[in-house]
């Protein structure tokens, strides 16, 4: 019988509650957290694992090591293979390191998952246990003390009374403040449980990436085996072709919003620059930089030669935002106010956004100082493409996108566009978005460095 079900068959007598508390007590003190393994099994199993993911990185660090030494070698169809056969060794190991990961947080989560289903329950039965307290003590609190009086036979009794009903109180307040300890621990443990689940979906995501990447190895490595010794011919067509795709990908135009598109092969570079600066992945600043460059066709139409009154940036910024700061931006960088290219308002809201990254000019003041010491450009131009890439770097690793994780960069993303409403569903399609064009760049990252 639940500590619930007991109080309410309790009669509202003070006596008789004191006996229901201590059963409501006792069935409080009995709640622990239920362990599916001891300590020293979980620590067994800890030990167990570290060793194994030492071995693992270990094993990796020979291979590429390996293939450190043969990519010196002279260009055959052996040592091609062997360079293959090292990049494939080299993804299995991260996949087989990533799945060690997972195995040590599955354990965690499940136990975690339970865990806060006790503590939910605890603080349910608390809740519940309280309000019969409550509703008990409150018949007693209405009834007066002439009445408790002419109820006893001896003034004696009377007090034996009060000392419980007291302790009933004091009691109270303690099961209060459990419940109010047990409703911080629960959260405490739902965000720790977050955490870990983020690390198991970067983990599955870095799988799902190696995966693709030794299917795309073992298909180039296959045209390889196919090939006899003596087909030297068509070993250096194989080649000339991969130096074309190479080629194709470099010079591959990147559009960027209200500049002169340039190459992948300058994108990249200008990414990499600004990477080693802030941390923030390269595909991922191509990525963003793609998005950010590719949203709706009614952007970046405001205040060009030519445009109407109400197209002028005096009329779509934000007057007491950002007024000051794009007269300042565009006179210090010699460019003509009432001509430079900005947003259009999007969806009700201001426009004023500028060049690739779309700060406005308000974000871009913030972020000059920075923008400057990582590129050299003093001051920074929000159209200059690399000043461009480095101000959306900078913006993105202070959401946290430098921990180069699947959740840490979607999150960062959703942030960029969506500011405090990153986590409402609606906005969830352009991290996706994003996270598609990353992996897509990371397959033509991979070509490019091939040897």
């Amino acid at each position: 019988m639940s500590s619930n079900e007991n109080l309410g068959r309790c009669p509202r007598a003070v006596s008789l509650i004191f006996i229901c508390l201590l059963a409501l007590v006792a069935s409080q003190s009995a709640f622990y957290p239920t362990q599916a393994e001891t300590e020293a099994e979980i620590a067994a199993k800890e030990a167990k694992l570290k060793a194994e993911l030492a071995k693992v990185e270990k094993e990796i660090s020979e291979q590429k090591g390996l293939l450190s030494t043969k990519q010196k070698e002279t260009a055959s169809i052996q040592r091609d293979i062997d360079i293959l056969n090292y990049k494939i060794n080299t993804a299995q190991l991260n996949i087989k390191k990533k799945k060690l990961e997972i195995e040590r947080l599955g354990g965690d989560i499940s136990d975690k998952v339970e865990y806060i289903g006790e503590l939910d329950e605890k603080v349910g039965k608390n809740k519940v246990s309280l309000a019969e307290l409550l509703r008990a003590t409150r018949e007693i609190d209405e009834n007066s003390f002439i009445e408790l009086v002419m109820d006893k036979n001896n003034v004696s009794d009377l007090f034996v009374e009060a000392d419980r009903y007291y302790f009933i109180q004091q009691s109270m307040h303690k099961t209060l403040s459990s419940t109010r300890s047990t409703k911080n621990l629960t959260e405490q443990e739902k965000k720790q449980l977050e955490v870990r689940r983020a690390a198991e979906t970067n983990a599955k995501k870095a799988i799902e990436v190696e995966k693709a990447n030794i299917e795309r190895l073992n298909a180039e490595k296959q045209v390889y085996l196919n090939m006899s010794k003596t087909q030297e011919g068509a070993y250096r067509t194989i080649i000339a072709e991969k130096e074309k795709q190479r080629a194709a990908i470099r010079s591959a135009l990147f559009r960027l919003r209200n500049v002169q598109a340039i190459t992948f092969g300058e994108a990249l570079e200008l990414a990499k620059q600004v990477s080693a600066a802030t941390g923030v992945r390269p595909a991922f600043i191509l990525a963003i930089i793609t998005q950010e460059s590719n949203l709706g066709q009614n952007v970046g139409t405001c205040n060009r030669p030519g445009d109407p009154p109400e197209k002028s940036w005096r009329v779509v910024m934000k007057p007491e935002r950002d007024h000051a700061p794009f007269l300042r931006i565009t006179k210090s960088l010699g460019l003509d106010t009432d001509t430079q290219p900005i947003s259009c308002p999007y969806m009700g809201g201001w426009g004023g956004a500028m060049g690739p990254a779309q700060f406005i000019p308000s974000t871009w003041a913030a972020y000059e100082t920075r923008i400057a010491k990582a590129t050299g450009n003093n001051p920074p131009n929000p159209w200059n493409p690399k000043d461009a890439f480095a101000a959306s770097a900078t913006y993105l690793s202070d959401l946290g996108a430098s921990a180069g994780t699947f959740t840490a960069e979607r999150t960062a993303a959703l942030k960029y566009y969506a500011g405090g409403n990153w986590a409402n569903p609606k906005n969830a399609f352009y991290g996706d978005q994003v996270m598609k064009l990353v992996a897509t760049y990371e397959q033509q990252i991979k070509i490019l460095q091939d040897d």
